[in-house]
Parts: structure tokens; C-alpha cells; sequence
């Protein structure tokens, strides 16, 4: 199994324009940044990125600028899920053409059918390219039945090295990997477990904040399986207090927040998404911020 997947990575933001068409200009600087941070991988296209949201061609053309900006420098796994297995094919197959590392596909959700259903949904994408896949569990929706039987299913696909968990549920996570040991490589999509679900046999973590606290939470996620509780317990702590405060104006958080990290705009959230949001004010942003920083006890270097 391919030892680069591990450790944090961000779910990567796609840059919009007011119409939710994206902004490559954007797009370029945001790969930059990140690259220049040094994180362990990059995740794009899934709910983050908006990805199901963009029209094949877009998604094609997203893809191909992210993986030729972090080539060679980060690893990229690209979410190819869509609502019909037809795109998600082709973009799967398209991803394998230009370089990723990696893809992974949300289940087929909006449809009833049970575990087969997406069960083929995957073996189909699976057909089309070599590059280690990664499954996305979205809480409940994707993995249907008997929880053994199904990754007994999946892990007959060839092609599928691990998960992207998008749940709270330590208990299964924990399940997943007991029955799968270390031929599935498990990443927690939930920024709140961070920490706690290391002991459930993850091996990193996709998740939004990491795209402007990537250094802090990579710093005490180490130092926590290394062994420092109390920081992990303290910081933890306050990272969900955090997480719980921002959350019902998320997304326009997450938009002042990397306009102050890195200067990049990404854009309001294409609607339904985010259409209840409040603005923030730029003090309150700064201070959820800093209060981070601090819990992290990480010193970044100021320029």
C-alpha cells in the first residue's frame, strides 16, 4: 500500500465567481499556498470543493490545474462521485490520465437500492483506471446493510486501499478497521475527531479547516500519538468549541478566513448551500482564528 496516504489534508475549496462558475486565477494561487504549507495531500472536488456542483468539463479542468501545480511537490486525490456512474467513469478515467494519485467517490445517495447498488456504482468506477481508490463514506448514506459484509464487498474491488469516513461514529470506524486491518488505509472527514479518531485506527484526516489550520492541526495531531494528552485533550477542546461556534454561518466564515490566511477569495457558496449564512465581522473572524493558534501551542514564524 502506498505510504503517502497518511496524515492531514485539506478538503480542498474550489474558488467561484459570483454565477458558481470557477475562478482559475484563484484556483492557481490556492494550489500555490497550499503547496508552499507543505500539506500532507490534497483532496478535491468533494462537498468542500463543490464538486457535484460544476459540469464535467469544469471538473476535468479544475483537476488538471490542481495536479499540474502540485506535481511532484503534494499528492492529489480527486473526488469523482456524481450522479450518474456514466461522469463519475469519466472522470475517474481522466484523473488516472493526468496524474492524480488518487480518487475517491461519494456513494450513489440520492438513490435507493441498497449496498449493491453502490457496491456496483464503485466497481464500475473501478473498472476504468489502476490509481488507488478511496470510497467516501458520507455518515449513514453510503454504506448500506450489514457494515463487515459490505467492506467484505468492497475490499474484493482491487483497487480500493482505504476510506474517506465522514462520520462521528467512533464505534464504526473502529469496526471498519478491526475487520480491515492495514489493507484499508482510513481517513476521518470529520474535523471535530481529529485526534480521537487515531485510536480508531485512522491514518489521517480530509477535512476543511486543514485548509487554514493545516500547520496547527497537523502539529498536535503528531504530538498527541506521540504521546502529549493534555494538549491534545486541551487543544481538542477548544477546536470544537471553535467548530460548534462557526458552523451555522460556516461558510461564510471559511470565505474570511482564507481571505485572511492567504489572500485568496473563495467565493460565496453555490446556492442552497450557505444561502442562510450571516456575514461575520472581521474582528470575530480574527479572534476564532488566533484562538487556535494559540490552543495549538505551535509557533509559526511571522514574516
Amino acid at each position: 500500500m502506498n505510504n503517502i496516504f497518511q496524515g492531514i489534508w485539506p478538503a480542498m475549496f474550489t474558488p467561484v465567481d459570483e454565477n458558481g462558475d470557477p475562478v482559475y486565477g484563484e484556483l492557481e494561487k490556492l494550489v500555490g499556498q497550499l503547496v508552499e504549507e507543505q500539506v500532507d495531500g490534497l483532496y478535491i472536488l468533494g462537498s468542500t470543493g463543490q464538486g457535484i456542483l460544476f459540469k464535467e468539463e469544469q471538473r476535468k479542468e479544475i483537476a488538471k490545474i490542481v495536479i499540474q501545480i502540485a506535481k511532484n511537490k503534494v499528492p492529489v486525490m480527486v473526488q469523482v462521485g456524481s450522479l450518474t456512474t456514466r461522469e463519475s467513469r469519466s472522470l475517474a478515467e481522466h484523473a488516472g490520465k493526468i496524474g492524480a494519485q488518487g480518487i475517491s467517490s461519494v456513494g450513489p445517495i440520492y438513490f435507493p437500492g441498497g449496498a449493491d447498488m453502490v457496491l456496483e456504482h464503485y466497481r464500475e468506477i473501478a473498472s476504468v483506471t489502476d490509481l488507488p481508490f478511496f470510497p467516501y463514506q458520507l455518515g449513514n448514506n453510503s454504506i448500506k446493510g450489514d457494515v463487515v459484509d459490505f467492506i467484505k464487498q468492497l475490499m474484493e474491488i482491487p483497487q480500493v486501499e482505504g476510506m474517506k469516513l465522514t462520520t462521528t461514529d467512533l464505534l464504526g470506524i473502529s469496526t471498519i478497521h478491526n475487520f480491515a486491518g492495514d489493507k484499508l488505509k482510513l481517513f476521518s472527514g470529520a474535523d471535530e475527531l481529529l485526534c480521537h479518531s487515531t485510536l480508531c485506527g485512522t491514518v489521517g484526516a480530509i477535512g476543511t479547516t486543514y485548509n487554514f489550520w493545516y500547520k496547527e492541526c497537523s502539529y498536535v495531531r503528531d504530538a498527541f500519538i506521540k504521546g502529549d494528552f493534555e494538549l491534545a485533550r486541551s487543544f481538542m477542546l477548544e477546536f470544537q468549541r471553535i467548530i460548534f461556534e462557526l458552523l451555522p454561518n460556516g461558510w461564510t466564515f471559511f470565505r474570511a478566513a482564507m481571505m485572511y490566511k492567504y489572500n485568496v477569495d473563495i467565493g460565496p457558496a453555490v446556492k442552497p448551500v450557505g444561502n442562510n449564512n450571516q456575514a461575520w465581522k472581521e474582528a470575530d473572524v480574527l479572534s476564532l482564528m488566533q484562538d487556535l493558534e494559540t490552543a495549538s501551542q505551535l509557533k509559526i514564524p511571522t514574516t
